[in-house]
């Protein structure tokens, strides 16, 4: 039986990677992963590791090239469809890019190419402002068609008390959902 294209889009956040990374070695066993990386994610090396580092990592779980620009995203949708699209970590910038229709990197383009052909796309967002700036982005996309969210909840209430993550031990879950077309519940933890 031939494995659903799943795409896997990854934006800043850097502090998730390592927590992302374990959550998709299951996935990879179940779906053709497309690899994608932000431009910023793609260049920026963090005290969480080197930009050459994480994409040698996405290489070596899915076995392709990393998709890291915008001409080399777009055919993602006509050309290249994949079942589904998970954008893990989705930062409160990309949100609202997402929110505002704004196609500006290698993530937001495969959204666009991707949500032409009405399949799901997985947000599983990881923003120091979900409960402040980026709460507005995070309510145009709740109810927008075809959307689907890791749920999430406060990551560090003491620290940081209006930031929000994606329970990214839930993504496959979530992906499975997605594709039967409904929100894995509940979405706030």
């Amino acid at each position: 039986m031939e494995k659903k294209r799943l795409g896997v889009a990854l934006c800043g956040s850097y502090c998730t990677y390592e927590k992302l990374f374990a959550a998709l070695e299951p996935l990879a066993e179940r779906y053709e992963l497309i690899p994608i990386m932000s431009e910023n994610a793609a260049e920026t090396d963090t005290r969480f590791g080197t930009a050459a580092g994480h994409i040698r990592r996405l290489m070596e779980l899915t076995g392709r090239r990393v998709v890291t620009t915008v001409a080399e995203a777009e055919p993602l949708g006509p050309k290249e469809p994949m079942d589904a699209l998970l954008i893990a970590p989705c930062t409160g910038n990309t949100l609202a890019k997402l929110a505002h229709g704004v196609t500006d990197s290698a993530v937001t383009m495969a959204a666009k190419a991707h949500l032409r052909n009405g399949r799901p796309l997985v947000v599983a967002f990881s923003t120091n402002d979900g409960l402040s700036a980026s709460a507005e982005n995070i309510g145009r996309l709740l109810n927008r068609r075809h959307y689907y969210f890791v749920p999430f909840g406060q990551d560090d209430p003491e620290q940081k008390p209006c930031s929000l993550q994606a329970d990214f031990s839930l993504l496959g879950e979530t992906v499975a959902a997605a594709l039967a077309g409904r929100q894995l519940q509940p979405l706030l933890r």
